[in-house]
């Protein structure tokens, strides 16, 4: 059976969560958001070897982390929307990700294999035009577009708030009370946020 392990990281205390599977003693990374010496220390003394960072979207404080981990394990994959990646350096886009080795862009609709587990990716813009929720069976990862009964901001360069609230809409249908991780404080389940998050209600409306 798959772990979670969530560990806040950086300045504001981003949730970096490792998704381990203790059968084949492989992890992978979602939103190493600064703190790659740290991150990787607890891969290494759970016994684990990274096999992919996953980037829910492309702000500082949910990268900072990625080119530290890729010295340490070099050749991986890091999967993120082709939005949240800083192609061209110019203008606005400084808090995109900033090209590395690596790189696979993501859609909506694509998959990606886990230790033989399916990784949805479902495309759910709004804090940011890129941001995906990435989903493992009944789990949610999805970043900064829905937080326990609150969600991302959509002030920053390309935030919309007809696409939160969409995106925040498609989140509570999905069917079941499915755990949520986000990107920032604890986590939560679907019941409760269709229960008590004002944007979610919202949304629903």
């Amino acid at each position: 059976m798959l772990q979670i392990r969530r560990m806040p990281v950086g300045q504001i205390g981003t949730n970096c969560y490792l998704l381990e599977d203790p059968e084949t003693k492989t992890c992978a990374v979602i939103d190493p958001g600064d703190q790659a010496n740290d991150i990787d220390r607890e891969i290494r003394k759970a016994g684990l070897s990274l096999t992919m960072i996953l980037i829910t979207h492309g702000h500082f404080d949910h990268v900072l982390g990625v080119p530290g981990l890729l010295e340490k394990w070099p050749g991986i994959p890091v999967y993120v929307h082709k939005s949240e990646v800083n192609w061209d350096k110019t203008g606005d886009n400084y808090m995109l990700l900033a090209p590395v080795e690596g790189i696979q862009t993501v859609k909506e609709g694509d998959t990606i294999d886990f230790a033989g587990a399916k990784i949805q990716v479902m495309h759910t813009p709004g804090h940011s035009p890129g941001s995906v929720t990435y989903r493992i069976g009944d789990v949610l990862f999805c970043g900064d577009t829905l937080f326990a009964g609150s969600c991302g901001r959509t002030d920053f360069v390309g935030g919309s708030v007809g696409q939160i609230l969409q995106s925040l809409k498609r989140l509570a249908q999905l069917e079941g009370n499915l755990r949520v991780c986000p990107g920032h404080e604890s986590t939560t389940s679907l019941d409760a946020e269709r229960a008590h998050n004002p944007f979610v209600r919202q949304a629903l409306r």
